[in-house]
């Protein structure tokens, strides 16, 4: 993996990672495939609508379908018919946030199935495991990611965890994979830049910054993340976990990051909750009922080109299969498009007025923030 700073306009950058599978232009958003698939997309549709790279789970996939059926299959790109780069998370954050049952020692993390409640440990070896026999061609190490509030002391003794742990998967390290080292530390400065230097230390193809959106204000959340983009390597890619609120993703290119992931364009498109160029949009509302016009007409996606807000609506409240599938292609295109944008701001050195004008049309809270 290589990556190539290619434009600056301020702390934003403009770049490229390049892989065996493919080049990856940053700033980067990555569609989330949890389970081997982005809800509701085949893979050329993906790429149609400008996806360079998605993102796969180490955890949902080691419980279902499990490593003997991935393995069987070839990998995870053969396996669900992806042929362009895949980034798989570690499994740390769905410890954190979907187990039923979870017990954390020195030598990784002892935990219960969300699915059928058998127990379960993934440790930095297990982690490292998983993600080579998926093939991924990103790699993530094995993290702690704290809840919100944490003491002091709780989120010391994490990060002294998350900082073995990544040594570990380190030395382990599968051939032809990168690896991204992941940043912790909660809500404290002074954690966030001691966790920095511990990974940065060991030495790793890219930097994640982790623990955030999990439940903190938003003013904490940018507080940390301009705190922490200056500390990470410039030569280096800079991952911001988790994060896709178009406020927060710009906050966090202004601040220098460069990669992005979140089911927000999935989950909300599926309950009926839609990104436009003006705003978020409600396909549900009685206001639509008999409006003949494209959702968005600045849009260029195959919803917006065929279907009109009423027959959109309609299908929504019908249930209809066909209204998660034409709101997620709009969704997914608009945050693609979006980002396509935002390079070029960058590029011709006006992002300060890119970041402005969607900052005042999305400055509003999260809509949809769950697992998927």
């Amino acid at each position: 993996m290589e990556f190539k700073i290619l434009k600056t306009d301020g702390p934003a950058r403009r770049g490229r990672i390049e892989t065996a599978r493919g080049a990856i232009d940053t700033p980067s958003f990555m569609p989330v495939g949890t389970l081997g698939t982005v809800k509701a997309m085949s893979p050329d549709e993906l790429k149609d609508l400008g996806a360079e790279i998605i993102l796969g789970n180490t955890y949902h996939l080691y419980l279902r379908p499990g490593l003997d059926v991935v393995s069987a299959m070839g990998g995870l790109h053969r396996f669900m018919n992806w042929e362009r780069p895949i980034l798989t998370d570690s499994g740390g954050f769905q410890v954190f946030s979907l187990s039923a049952f979870r017990k954390i020692t020195d030598e990784g993390a002892h935990f219960k199935s969300h699915i059928d409640g058998s127990m379960h440990f993934i440790g930095p070896a297990e982690a490292m495991k998983i993600q080579g026999v998926l093939g991924s061609d990103i790699a993530m190490t094995f993290d702690e990611c704290i809840p919100y509030p944490s003491t002091y002391e709780y989120a010391d003794k994490s990060v002294d965890l998350t900082t073995k742990w990544a040594k570990r998967c380190r030395e382990l390290q599968n051939p032809g994979q990168a690896l991204f080292g992941i940043i912790q530390g909660g809500m404290y400065k002074d954690l966030r830049k001691k966790s920095t230097e511990e990974i940065l230390d060991i030495g790793f193809d890219g930097y994640a910054v982790g623990g955030v959106s999990v439940g903190e204000p938003k003013e904490e959340m940018h507080e940390i993340i301009y705190f922490n983009a200056p500390l990470l390597p410039f030569d280096q890619p800079r991952y911001l976990m988790g994060i896709g609120d178009f406020v927060d993703m710009l906050n966090a290119v202004e601040a220098g990051f460069d990669m992005f992931d979140c089911i927000m364009p999935t989950s909300n498109a599926r309950h009926g909750t839609l990104f436009t160029s003006f705003g978020r949009v409600s396909i549900k509302k009685t206001e639509f009922k008999y409006d003949k016009g494209p959702l968005d007409p600045e849009c260029g996606c195959y919803a917006c080109r065929n279907y009109t807000r009423a027959y959109m609506r309609h299908l929504f409240l019908c249930r209809e299969i066909l209204s998660m599938r034409l709101n997620t292609i709009h969704n997914l295109y608009f945050y693609q498009d979006f980002f396509k944008k935002m390079r070029t701001s960058i590029e011709h050195g006006e992002f300060a007025a890119f970041k402005n004008k969607w900052y005042a049309i999305f400055d509003r809270t999260v809509t949809e923030d769950s697992e998927e």
